[in-house]
C-alpha cells in the first residue's frame, strides 16, 4: 500500500472509529468446535457433531474438523493476532467433551490445561475472556442429546464444575450459544448434528436447552463466578411475503419457533400465546410446567444476540432449501422462507441487510423493555470467497476483503444508530460487538466452503494471513483508542 492510500485508509478508520462510544467493547468470537481440532489429544472425547460429521453426504466436500484450524496447538498464535488486531474482549467457547469427556463426571486435567493456558495469555495480552458454556459440541455419550430432559441436569452440573475452575478469571458467561438453531437445524431439518428430522416434534429439544440454561445459571452462581452471566440468542425479524391472512399466521407462527418462545422465556418467564390453529403444533410450549419456565427464568445480567439476516414467510409448501443447507423436511411444512431479491447476497446465500439489525434491537425493545438486561451483539459477520493474491512487488499474501469491511462498517452503523438517543431502539443498553469470526473455521454443514474469518486460514498449511478486514480494524480500533 502506498503512503497516500495508507494515509487514506487511517482517515477512514479514523472518521469510523468516532461513531464509537466510549466503553463500548469490540471484541471477535470463535466456537471450540469450529477451530480447536485434536480431536484426538489431551483426552478429549467425542461430540454429536464428530459423529454427524463423519457420515457420508453430510459436510459439503466430505470434510470434518478432526484438524479444523488447529487452534488447540495454535493457541499462542491465535492470541498474538488478537492483541495485534487490538480488540478489547475475545469470545470463545469452552468444548464440553474436551473438559468432561462423556458429559458426566470429574473434569479433565489436560482439558483444564489448555483452558488455563488460553485464559492467562488473554489477560497477559490485556483481552477481556467472554467464554461460551455450549456451542453445539455435546458430548457424544450422552444418547437423546437434547431430547432427553437429563442432559439439562448433565449441563447444569458441567457449569458448576467450570465455573469452580475459571470463575477467577472470566469476565463474562454464555450459558448456551443459539439454542433456536441447535433445535431447528439440528433436530427439525436434520441439516445439522444430530441429524434429526422431528419437525415440529423438536421443540422439545428446545424446550430442555432453556431448562439447561436456566440449571447453569444457577449453577454458576452457586460456583461464585466473578464475571457477569448471560445467554445468546439468535434473532431473525420476521415478516409475510403478502398481507394474506395465511401469510400473516405462518410468519408469526416461525417468529414463535425461531425468535419469541427464547426471548420470553428466558426474560418474561413465560412463553409466547399461542394461536388456537397451531396450539396442537406446539403443544410443549402450551403444557410447558410452571416449575420449569422459573428455573429458565434467572436473573441475567447481559443478553446476547447474535443477527446475520432477516426471514419472509409464505403459506405452502415450497422447496428444500435453508439458509444453513438443504433439508427434505422442509417440503413437509405448511409454510415455506420467501426470497430478498432487493438485497445483495452473501458467499452463503444470505440477504445483506444491515437495516434489520436495527429492526431486531427495536423488536427486543418493543417486546421486553425494562426487564431487558445490557445487551451485547455477540456475532455478526459474513462469509465470502475470499481469493489469496501475491503482491507483485513484496511478495506476500494479500487477501482483498473490502466487501467485508464494508459489511462491518454498515452492520455496526446501523446498530449504533438504532439504539442512539431519539433511535427507535434507543431503550436498547447495547454494550458491545464481536465479530464472527477471527479466524476462517470448520462451518458446520458447510465444511470449510464458507470463510467468515478476519484471518485467512490455509487448511491444508494452516497458515495464517490476517486480511484487509483485520488491517481495517485494527486501525479502526488504533483511532479509537
Amino acid at each position: 500500500m502506498s503512503e497516500n492510500a495508507r494515509d487514506a485508509a487511517m482517515a477512514e478508520a479514523e472518521a469510523f472509529a468516532s461513531i464509537i462510544p466510549a466503553g463500548f467493547v469490540m471484541g471477535v468470537a470463535t466456537a471450540a468446535f469450529q477451530i480447536e481440532g485434536g480431536v484426538h489429544d489431551g483426552g478429549r472425547e467425542l461430540s454429536v457433531w464428530d459423529e454427524f460429521s463423519h457420515q457420508q453426504g453430510r459436510i459439503a466436500g466430505g470434510a470434518n474438523a478432526d484438524v479444523a484450524a488447529d487452534h488447540f496447538h495454535r493457541v499462542s498464535e491465535d492470541v498474538a493476532l488478537m492483541a495485534d488486531l487490538g480488540v478489547d474482549s475475545y469470545r470463545f467457547s469452552f468444548g464440553w467433551p474436551r473438559l468432561q469427556p462423556g458429559g458426566t463426571g470429574s473434569l479433565n486435567r489436560q482439558g483444564i490445561a489448555f483452558y488455563d493456558r488460553l485464559l492467562d495469555e488473554l489477560l497477559t495480552a490485556g483481552i477481556s475472556p467472554m467464554a461460551t458454556l455450549f456451542h453445539w459440541d455435546t458430548p457424544l455419550e450422552l444418547r437423546g442429546s437434547w431430547l432427553n430432559r437429563d442432559t439439562a441436569q448433565r449441563f447444569g452440573d458441567y457449569a458448576y464444575a467450570v465455573g469452580e475452575v475459571f470463575g477467577d478469571r472470566v469476565d463474562r458467561w454464555v450459558t448456551i450459544n443459539e439454542p433456536a438453531t441447535v433445535m431447528l437445524n439440528g433436530y427439525a431439518l436434520g441439516i445439522h448434528a444430530p441429524g434429526t428430522t422431528l419437525l415440529f416434534d423438536a421443540l422439545a429439544a428446545g424446550h430442555n436447552q432453556l431448562l439447561g440454561h436456566g440449571l447453569a445459571a444457577q449453577a454458576l452462581r452457586g460456583a461464585s463466578v466473578r464475571g457477569d452471566i448471560g445467554i445468546t440468542n439468535v434473532h431473525s425479524p420476521v415478516s409475510a411475503v403478502t398481507s394474506s391472512d395465511d401469510d400473516e399466521a405462518f410468519a408469526g407462527l416461525f417468529d414463535i419457533v425461531h425468535n419469541r418462545m427464547f426471548g420470553d422465556a428466558v426474560l418474561l418467564g413465560e412463553y409466547p400465546d399461542v394461536p388456537e390453529a397451531f396450539a396442537a403444533l406446539l403443544r410443549p410450549l402450551v403444557e410447558a410446567e410452571p416449575g420449569d419456565l422459573a428455573i429458565i427464568h434467572q436473573p441475567l445480567d447481559f443478553y446476547g444476540l447474535n443477527y446475520y439476516f432477516p426471514t419472509r414467510i409464505a403459506a405452502g409448501a415450497g422447496g428444500v432449501a435453508s439458509p444453513d443447507g438443504e433439508s427434505s423436511a422442509l417440503s413437509s411444512l405448511p409454510f415455506h422462507l420467501g426470497e430478498w431479491p432487493e438485497f445483495a447476497r452473501t458467499g452463503f446465500g444470505w440477504p445483506n441487510a444491515p437495516e434489520f439489525l436495527g429492526v431486531a434491537l427495536t423488536e427486543l425493545a418493543e417486546r421486553y423493555g425494562e426487564v431487558l438486561p445490557p445487551v451485547f451483539i455477540t456475532e455478526g459477520g459474513v462469509s465470502l470467497p475470499d481469493a489469496v493474491v501475491l503482491d507483485a512487488e513484496t511478495g506476500v499474501a494479500r487477501i482483498g476483503d473490502s466487501a467485508r469491511i464494508d459489511y462491518l462498517a454498515a452492520h455496526l452503523q446501523c446498530a449504533l444508530d438504532a439504539t442512539a438517543p431519539g433511535g427507535p431502539a434507543s431503550a436498547v443498553d447495547l454494550r458491545g460487538y464481536y465479530v464472527w469470526s477471527l479466524l476462517d473455521n470448520f462451518e458446520w454443514a458447510a465444511g470449510f466452503s464458507q470463510r467468515f474469518g478476519l484471518v485467512h486460514v490455509n487448511f491444508s498449511t494452516l497458515d495464517r494471513t490476517p486480511k484487509e478486514s483485520f488491517a481495517w480494524l485494527r486501525r479502526v480500533l488504533e483511532a479509537r483508542s
